[in-house]
């Protein structure tokens, strides 16, 4: 039960799941599998095609676009989460730096989440919108 918690826990720090409730966090850690990472795996790569999202349990990787590091993300964090939806070219490159453990999310098990609680998926809309408002306002002010 304890590792349960830890996973709705680090799901409700998603920003992409945010407006979601702890029933639908539940129906997320359920599809959800848990991967356990050497230092130094390369999780994603910029540009392949994205077919699962991960959320960091432990550990911290680094974030790269070309050969430059932008980021290091640790727990809590969701990336390739776009792919759940899209399937499209992964943005970044994601290293583990330490050894790390990962939820692991594929855009299949997704989708049956949405399926079989449709209201989730209007939540990650308003989600998604907020995004882009964000964005845009950064660039055009």
């Amino acid at each position: 039960m304890a590792k349960h918690d830890a996973y709705l826990d680090q799901l409700s720090k998603v920003p992409l799941f945010k407006a979601c409730s702890r029933r639908e966090l539940q129906k997320i850690a359920k599809a959800s599998e848990e991967v356990s990472v050497d230092e130094g795996k390369e999780l994603v790569t910029q540009g392949a095609t994205g077919r699962e999202a991960f959320v960091i349990m432990s550990g911290n990787a680094a974030v790269k676009r070309g050969n430059r590091k932008i980021a290091t993300i640790g727990p809590g964090t969701c990336f390739g989460e776009l792919s759940l939806l899209d399937h499209g070219p992964r943005t970044a490159t994601v290293v583990a730096e330490t050894p790390m453990d990962v939820l692991v999310l594929e855009s299949r098990k997704f989708a049956g989440v949405l399926d079989e609680v449709p209201t989730m998926a209007r939540k990650l809309m308003g989600e998604l919108a907020t995004r882009v408002r964000e964005l845009d306002s950064k660039a055009y002010g």
